[in-house]
């Protein structure tokens, strides 16, 4: 009778470690966007937009603690319509996509931030140098499920000062501050 009570106790246990643990998420990269604003000449603003971004997600909305997020953007895929404009952040007088292919950000810890509201804080590298940055995210929509898996959404925000990332193009025509919005979808592939 007692190894069957002391089984029953283990898999209980393990039934609610399981439930405790954050939940895995991949970023969808076609549902996702990550977007910048500049001034111009400080009298108008660009708009632009990374179109490959990658990577993954842990979420734990009762233990934000484990929540984690770790994603890289292929600096190359810089678009700002304008192919003149593009190319020249491409070049190293502003990306050098060729010397640094890629800008990540690989978070450290998350906090509830008000109604809705998480802050992320965590690295973001960018032209070989990293910065520790806030992230103003809200809280990831309720999942839903569709043929390929679960799906969830959020939106995070945060500005920075590109000069401290040893982007120092442009500097007679561009702002040293960025706006930055990323957009992105989460999926769980459904179990096979």
């Amino acid at each position: 009778m007692l190894p069957a009570r002391l089984a029953l106790y283990a898999s209980l246990f393990l039934a609610l470690v399981s439930l405790a643990q954050a939940d895995s998420w991949k970023i969808d990269p076609n549902h996702t966007a990550a977007q910048f604003a500049i001034r111009h000449l400080g009298v108008s603003t660009v708009r632009g937009a990374f179109t490959k971004v990658s990577g993954s997600a842990e979420y734990d909305p009762a233990d934000l603690s484990k929540t984690s997020i770790d994603a890289t953007i292929d600096a190359s895929s810089v678009d700002t319509r304008v192919e003149m404009r593009d190319n020249d952040l491409r070049s190293p007088n502003f990306f050098d996509v060729q010397k640094y292919p890629t800008i990540t950000f690989k978070s450290k810890r998350a906090s509830a931030a008000g109604d809705g509201k998480i802050k992320i804080t965590g690295d973001l590298t960018i032209h070989g140098v990293t910065k520790e940055v806030v992230l103003d995210v809200d809280e990831p929509t309720a999942p839903i499920k569709d043929a390929k898996g679960s799906r969830m959404g959020t939106s995070a925000s945060t500005k920075i000062n590109r000069k401290e990332f040893g982007v120092n193009g442009g500097s007679a025509v561009a702002a040293d501050e960025v706006s930055i919005t990323i957009d992105v979808e989460l999926i769980q592939p459904a179990a096979k």
